[in-house]
């Protein structure tokens, strides 16, 4: 994808395709969906390898996907820079398949297929370099390095006309940077003007089809093999297509002349070719876990959108949520079709409705299957630390300053994240099992009732993280009830009770009265207990709590979630992490 030379100033130029900056926004959209749409067949191909009989080919697949997914970013980027709304979360990134890359030439479809000669001749087509000396074309282009060099013209056009500042006004903290995406050899440009711009598009066009010069070197480093010069994506596949390495004095006429790169055909799954959902009934096995794994992917596409529109942290938990696709392709690639192949990915968009999570701007949080928590609508962030007598009595809790956050952020809950609290992917890496077992029965149902005098205490045991606000020094509030004729005793009732953070204990002033609850904001504190040990989420003020399977957790004053990822009652702490020992190293705190 080689981009055109600039004219110079005084050499007359014919009137540029992308004019106005309305113009050059859609066209970075279509930037977006352009490499979008080369995810779903690369991952087919890629899922359908067995990676211990084809690891060359696994990692030539692989290392093009992890590519695309860097390009898409910047042209995320690109979009942002000129005051552009990136759109991933949307049915038109997702129609059925086969299908055309986004306005491009019209002959080249795009299917899903398993890895093979058919998927190898349709990733060159895509990959296909831009002849010498052809136009830029912005819509129905006939090479991808066609189509960007009319971005550039545009870009260059329009900063001639307008002014650079007048292109470039967009909100630089939404720009994702190297810190959010980790995955490639390649270079995550910032794009805060016209050199960076020039900069991200000449990355995506040289990692395509090599640097200026014919060369079919794009001039990194393999990111699975950093000791080795990476080709070009379109020379990748002609590796795989001959059966050989490129090595240093190969051009593309004379084709690779190196070591034998061996594929072994009968190692890749027969997945069918572009399945749909509507080729099995509804309730069948095949059906139910394509139904799954679309609600994975559209996951994240939402959790993409969210990341370049002002959440960038939450690039990093979109790519460690890709890790549930392979297993969910994989899972199917291993069940039989009626036509002899195996089953696959349909890619089939989910409607936002349908996911209930990611719907509407209020305040939620939403538990990512085996994955974080994301909270949503600036919900403050704090920690809180247990305060304890010298004998270690819980007496009350302490409230820290508020943590910086992105209007939307995700909270680390398999205990493992290297950037606690914050989730950051690792949950993927170590396959975290987060599945919920957690009740939804409303807290009446569940609560057993215990009078006083003045007071009525009522508990859910199963809600309970052993914070010990319950236990006192000398007696437990099951004991203290009988004294609370007492109004002494009745008030430390009532405040213990209070400092209970999941709300296992709450209280009335008569059995069946209505529940007094502590005055707690809408926020989510970040429990330390005695000695430095880490503690649960705390979740105040009613926000609600949506499991992964789209179900409401009962809306209260006071939840508690577990982050340590080893309670028995998920996504609710079961005070486990006591048990484990659970620390939270932070090195800034």
């Amino acid at each position: 994808m080689r981009l055109v030379e600039p004219q110079p100033p005084s050499a007359p130029t014919s009137p540029a395709r992308i004019d106005t900056l309305e113009s050059l926004r859609e066209h970075l959209q279509w930037a977006i969906e352009l490499e979008h749409a080369t995810l779903p067949p690369y991952l087919c191909a890629l899922y359908s390898l067995d990676p211990e009989r084809n690891p060359e080919a696994a990692a030539v697949v692989g290392s093009v996907f992890v590519e695309e997914m860097l390009h898409l970013a910047l042209a995320a980027n690109l979009l942002n820079a000129v005051g552009g709304r990136p759109r991933l979360d949307m049915p038109g990134m997702l129609p059925p398949h086969p299908r055309r890359l986004p306005h491009g030439d019209r002959h080249l479809e795009l299917s899903l297929l398993p890895f093979g000669a058919e998927a190898l001749e349709m990733f060159l087509r895509i990959e296909r370099p831009a002849p010498p000396g052809a136009p830029a074309e912005g819509a129905g282009y006939e090479t991808i390095g066609q189509f960007y060099a009319a971005i550039e013209q545009g870009l260059r056009h329009l900063c001639e006309r307008l002014g650079e500042r007048e292109v470039f006004r967009g909100d630089p903290a939404r720009q994702v940077g190297a810190a959010h995406f980790r995955h490639t050899a390649g270079r995550l440009v910032v794009v805060d003007g016209l050199d960076s711009a020039l900069a991200a598009l000449e990355e995506i066009v040289e990692q395509g089809e090599g640097m200026a010069g014919g060369e079919v070197w794009d001039g990194d480093q393999e990111v699975f093999h950093p000791e080795r010069e990476e080709v070009a994506h379109y020379y990748r596949f002609q590796e795989l297509k001959t059966g050989r390495r490129y090595r240093r004095g190969d051009t593309p006429q004379s084709g690779p002349t190196g070591e034998t790169i061996s594929v072994d055909l009968a190692g890749v799954r027969p997945m069918r070719r572009d399945p749909r959902l509507a080729d099995h009934a509804p309730g069948s096995a095949i059906r139910t876990a394509q139904e799954e794994f679309n609600h994975t992917y559209c996951a994240v596409l939402h959790l993409l959108e969210q990341a370049f529109n002002g959440s960038p942290k939450l690039l990093a938990v979109a790519t460690g949520t890709m890790y549930a696709l392979r297993a969910q392709a994989r899972a199917l690639m291993r069940m039989p079709d009626e036509d002899g192949t195996t089953a696959g990915p349909t890619f089939e968009y989910v409607a936002p409705e349908l996911r209930r999570w990611s719907v509407g701007d209020r305040q939620r949080i939403a538990v990512l299957a085996d994955g974080p928590y994301v909270v949503y609508g600036g919900v403050p962030l704090r920690r809180k630390r247990k305060i304890v007598s010298a004998e270690n009595d819980a007496l009350t809790w302490k409230t820290g300053e508020t943590m910086e956050t992105e209007e939307t952020y995700a909270l680390c809950r398999c205990g493992h994240s290297g950037s606690k609290p914050f989730c950051d992917g690792t949950h993927a890496v170590i396959g975290f099992d987060g599945t919920e077992t957690a009740g939804t029965r409303p807290y009446a149902e569940l609560q057993h009732v215990h009078d006083g005098v003045g007071v009525s205490a009522q508990r859910v045991g199963e809600l309970c993280v052993h914070a010990a606000f319950c236990l006192g020094r000398t007696r437990p509030i099951a004991e203290m009830l009988a004294d609370t004729g007492d109004s002494d005793v009745r008030s430390d009732v009532m405040g213990r009770i209070d400092h209970c953070p999941s709300g296992s204990y709450s209280y009335a002033l008569q059995r069946g009265g209505e529940a007094i609850e502590p005055d707690l904001p809408r926020a989510v504190s970040i429990l330390e207990e005695e000695e430095g040990l880490a503690s649960a989420l705390w979740v105040t003020g009613g926000v609600p709590v949506l499991r992964a399977d789209g179900l409401p957790l009962e809306t209260r004053n006071r939840v508690t979630l577990c982050r340590c990822g080893h309670s028995g009652n998920k996504p609710l702490c079961d005070g486990t992490h006591r048990e484990i020992g659970f620390r939270e190293e932070t090195p800034d705190r």
